[in-house]
């Protein structure tokens, strides 16, 4: 982060603004809002300043600025067009430890102002760290339409109410789901529609009402995707931010995992050839003790968590356990991966179908019907073949699909560093053994799209001075 986004408490405190039009004018009506003793040094104020000082509600304490007008204030603002004089405030704010912002100059700044959605006692700041500000007051406009005007009274409320609260429930975490209940309930319905003293007779209510609370956990299975986190979707997101523990596993992103609530425990449960592994039973055995326990359980799965996710036998465990679950549905890989590599699934030229296909049987599996896998016009997905490449490339070939047939290996599909190593299938082994993990297999004529279709990340043609995420082994 460039800044620390915090919140400054300016009650009663003097904060000095250099300036004294239009712009100062913006800035101080920002800070009489929040309740600061205002000093003013200009040389001449708007009409909109006279005012405010004829009404005493700021000090003009100086035409000129002084360093020594600094050594009793919280913070410092210069709003002038003079560079000079902008610069010497925040050179002298400097040496006495004094927070300044210099408008409209970034690097003369040691705080800086976001864009503000202002539902007191919620508010909103968004910042772009100086570098977009335009983006900045974009995304307040979207979250002004958004956040009810209720907001606000709903947390005065909430406020008055949390030692009842508090006093009812002795565990956070029953606190929270009891909140959490409210702010989605009732509560929230009264309140927005300005039935204030209903609503609070909807807290007592639930407050009377709410033994039972904190004692019901309950399983959610949800799919995190291939990588990239703008594909996680927006159920498995608020999920994410209400659970008590998030189960994951390897494939799962670091992106994705920043999204979970930040005082949720996380708990690796992955699986990995020739790693540490936590055992199928095991991960089953957690998700039913954590649940009993009355914890909200996340189970995070990467791609889709019943396409050779193992989502199935996790549920059996819970449903076995008499423990309430849901399952909020991801990206697979294969859908992820190839749309970012540019390879459709399905096209009328080349693949009336697709074939998802798991390269990690059970030890005991030997019915793979390869005459099935051969056949042409057709798309095979292979999830976690890398390992295999060798037979798979040998019994397709064996079994009649062409040596020449278009093939596509995509390591870290979606991610930031993907790469697409593309070929035939004779020489499928090589380039499985050349792709970074997690990988996914493609086999068939789609893949020659890829050519014309790729759109995402680097390639050779565009950018020779980056590594390129395309790599053609034909």
């Amino acid at each position: 982060m460039d800044y620390l986004p915090i919140f400054a408490d300016l009650k009663q405190r003097p904060v000095l603004v250099v300036g004294g039009g239009e712009v100062a004018a913006r800035k101080i009506d920002l800070l009489l809002r929040a309740g600061a003793q205002v000093r003013i040094v200009a040389q001449a104020l708007s009409p909109e300043l006279e005012q405010r000082e004829h009404a005493r509600e700021v000090s003009w304490l100086a035409q000129a600025f002084l360093p020594e007008q600094l050594d009793d204030v919280f913070l410092v603002i210069a709003a002038t067009d003079d560079a000079a004089l902008n610069a010497e405030v925040f050179e002298q704010a400097n040496q006495r430890f004094v927070m300044a912002n210099v408008v409209d100059d970034q690097p003369k700044c040691s705080f800086i102002f976001p864009s503000i959605v202002d539902r007191s006692p919620i508010v909103v700041a968004i910042s772009s760290s100086g570098k977009a500000p335009v983006l900045a007051r974009m995304l307040r406009e979207k979250l002004e339409t958004l956040l009810p005007t209720s907001l606000g009274q709903m947390a005065d409320i909430a406020g008055r109410w949390r030692e009842r609260v508090k006093t009812q429930f002795s565990s956070m975490r029953a606190r929270r789901r009891f909140w959490e209940q409210a702010f989605s309930g009732r509560f929230a319905s009264l309140a927005s529609a300005g039935k204030l003293a209903q609503a609070e007779q909807a807290l007592q209510e639930q407050l009377e009402s709410a033994e039972g609370i904190a004692q019901n956990g309950n399983v959610t299975l949800v799919g995190a995707g291939p990588g990239d986190a703008g594909l996680l979707t927006l159920r498995g997101l608020q999920v994410m931010q209400q659970a008590d523990v998030v189960l994951y596993d390897y494939l799962v992103s670091d992106d994705v995992l920043d999204l979970v609530r930040r005082d949720a425990d996380k708990i690796c449960v992955g699986k990995r050839a020739g790693g540490h592994s936590v055992s199928q039973e095991e991960t089953n055995r957690l998700l039913v003790e954590l649940a009993l326990q009355g914890k909200k359980v996340v189970r995070l799965k990467g791609g889709d968590p019943f396409i050779f996710g193992r989502g199935g036998e996790e549920l059996q465990a819970v449903k076995a356990a008499g423990i309430p679950f849901q399952v909020v549905p991801g990206v697979t890989a294969a859908a992820g991966a190839t749309a970012y590599a540019g390879i459709p699934l399905t096209h009328r030229d080349y693949a009336q179908s697709v074939m998802f296909v798991t390269g990690h049987c059970r030890s005991d599996d030997n019915g793979v019907q390869w005459e099935t896998l051969a056949k042409g016009k057709q798309t095979l997905a292979i999830y976690m073949g890398t390992l295999k490449a060798a037979e798979i490339s040998q019994q397709l070939i064996a079994h009649g699909r062409a040596a020449t047939t278009p093939v596509a290996v995509i390591g870290r599909g979606t991610r930031a560093d993907q790469q697409v190593l593309t070929g035939t299938l004779d020489n499928l082994e090589h380039l499985a053994q050349q792709a970074p993990a997690p990988a996914l297999l493609v086999i068939g004529e789609v893949v020659a799209l890829h050519q014309q279709l790729a759109w995402f990340g680097h390639h050779p043609e565009t950018d020779g001075t980056q590594r390129p995420s395309v790599v053609n082994l034909a």
